[in-house]
């Protein structure tokens, strides 16, 4: 039997949001995903793993307060449950990318069960939450192969812009060959639609190429261009806290009931209340 099994009412469904390009919308939609779950009732962990920690700095966390995170966690051996810290947002807590996190790079290469770090310190507390979201780096380096060893599903947000298309194809050989050789559990449950621009022939011609490519895989959320979005993180705040009824809140809001749906979290949440 592998490290990784599937997730249950006793344990939450652990989704890792990746795209090794970057710019393409992952730690936005890693952030009001968490948000829109927990506002929807469950108890949400969005493990913040890209050293650039944005989405540590978009629930508002500051420097100061990232000095025992993941890196502390992965390489220091901390309980996780020592480094969980609450958000503005009821229902849903972080784990932050702190500074010395960079370097986990490097220095996991040598570690002992280099791969299932995350996998092994989630397992401490993951009975704590419906659902885990683990924002994962533009990069497919050890610190995404924790997450995806650590992860039943993935997620993988796509730009509606030229060249979005390109390196997808090397994300998905990854998430098979990690379902072969380390986590059976794994698998490439939706591709979420960023950036959308309806007065855009382009976005149109993207969605399209995707949907004729992953078929069923691919949302049928858009995320659309939104100011409120960019406002919102540079506020610290998810956009459903900055602005409710904008649209880059109501998509968000109808993303994560589709997750639901889809990933059956509803269930869970029902399985751990009996």
């Amino acid at each position: 039997m592998n490290d990784t099994e599937n997730g249950s009412a006793a344990s939450p469904r652990i989704i890792a949001l990746a795209n090794q390009k970057g710019g393409v919308g992952k730690t936005t939609t890693a952030i009001n995903l968490a948000a829109a779950l927990a506002t929807s009732g469950l108890k949400v962990l969005l493990v913040d793993m890209d050293p650039q920690g944005n989405a540590s700095t978009g629930l508002g966390v500051g420097y100061d307060a990232r000095r025992s995170g993941t890196y502390a966690m992965l390489e220091d051996g901390a309980r996780a449950a020592a480094v969980v810290q609450p958000s503005a947002v009821p229902g849903l807590s972080l784990i932050a990318a702190d500074t010395e996190l960079a370097g986990a790079e490097l220095e996991l290469v040598m570690a002992d069960r280099r791969e299932y770090r995350l996998h092994d310190a989630l397992a401490q507390i993951g009975a704590d939450y419906d659902t885990i979201l683990i924002d994962c780096p533009p990069s497919l380096g050890l610190l995404t192969l924790n997450a995806l060893v650590a992860a039943q599903s993935v997620i993988v947000p796509l730009q509606c812009e030229f060249f979005a298309l390109e390196g997808i194809s090397q994300l998905v050989r990854t998430v098979n060959s990690v379902r072969q050789s380390l986590n059976t559990a794994l698998k490439l449950d939706g591709i979420v639609l960023t950036m959308y621009d309806r007065r855009n022939n382009l976005s149109e011609l993207v969605a399209d190429d995707a949907r004729s490519f992953f078929g069923d895989r691919v949302m049928e959320t858009l995320i659309p261009r939104n100011i409120r979005i960019s406002e919102a993180q540079s506020h610290g705040q998810p956009v459903m806290n900055y602005d409710h009824r904008s649209s880059g809140s109501l998509a968000y809001q109808a993303l994560a009931s589709e997750v639901v749906d889809r990933l059956g979290l509803h269930a869970a949440r029902k399985g751990k209340a009996s």
